[in-house]
């Protein structure tokens, strides 16, 4: 809940003004509040970069005061929605069938997922951290149908890490990330799996990008406060560009 539609817009300019002149391999998006996507999407025109939302309804319209569908999301040139975001499931009680339900219809609806899983800090000191992931990714796969490899994206968001200054070691990421990856091969077999982009979500920096990033199993990062300032998340880009 950051960045309201002038301040958004700003950044936004501040982005592609970063990258006048270049193209980058990477694929790059910001995920503003609702009311400042149109603004973003103004700021990004004529450039590679693409706009997402945080969160969605899972139905189509109707008496749900307060709620976003996909179809008001295409009309607002969205290609990519977060669901099931940490904070999604800490503060608001989505459960990992309601963030599947959200995953399906963004998907069925020609948008592309963004979906988001990870432990707290207890589970991961008990030692249940593989058990709550694996619940978390088996609730979407177990919806999906076909290959939908390229209409999905898993961030990874160790909860303990964010916000925090903690931060899950290169080690940590990739063990989990090819765990994710593994539960994947399971459902939709080892081939369609490393399609499937898995992001790394906890409090990545400039500082720690390259080291998170040069992990086998991790393509890309979920970026939360680096990305509220133009150069942070060029300088993180930049990285990813680099590796």
């Amino acid at each position: 809940m950051n960045a309201g539609p002038t301040e958004a817009g700003k950044l936004a300019k501040e982005m592609v003004k970063n990258w006048e002149g270049k193209s980058f391999k990477s694929e790059a998006l910001i995920c503003p509040p609702f009311v400042s996507i149109f603004a973003v999407n103004d700021g990004f025109k004529g450039s590679s970069f693409k706009v997402g939302a945080q969160n969605v309804h899972t139905e189509d319209n109707g008496a749900f005061t307060g709620e976003i569908s996909t179809s008001m999301l295409k009309d607002a040139n969205c290609e990519y929605v977060i669901v099931g975001h940490s904070e999604r499931r800490e503060y608001f009680h989505e459960t990992n069938e309601l963030v599947a339900q959200k995953a399906k219809k963004v998907i069925d609806d020609g948008l592309k997922a963004i979906v988001c899983v990870g432990e707290v800090l207890e589970e991961r000191k008990s030692g249940k951290h593989q058990d709550v992931v694996k619940e978390q990714v088996n609730a979407v796969l177990d919806l999906l149908e076909g290959d939908v490899s390229g209409q999905f994206v898993i961030a990874y968001e160790p909860v303990w890490a964010i916000g925090t200054g903690e931060t899950a070691s290169p080690e940590q990421a990739q063990e989990m990330h090819a765990f994710i990856r593994s539960l994947l091969a399971e459902k939709m077999g080892e081939e369609v799996s490393e399609k499937v982009r898995i992001l790394y979500g906890g409090s990545m920096k400039p500082d720690n990008a390259e080291e998170l990033l040069s992990q086998k199993d991790v393509d890309g990062g979920l970026i939360g406060g680096a990305s509220l300032k133009a150069d942070s998340y060029s300088r993180i880009l930049e990285t990813a560009e680099s590796i």
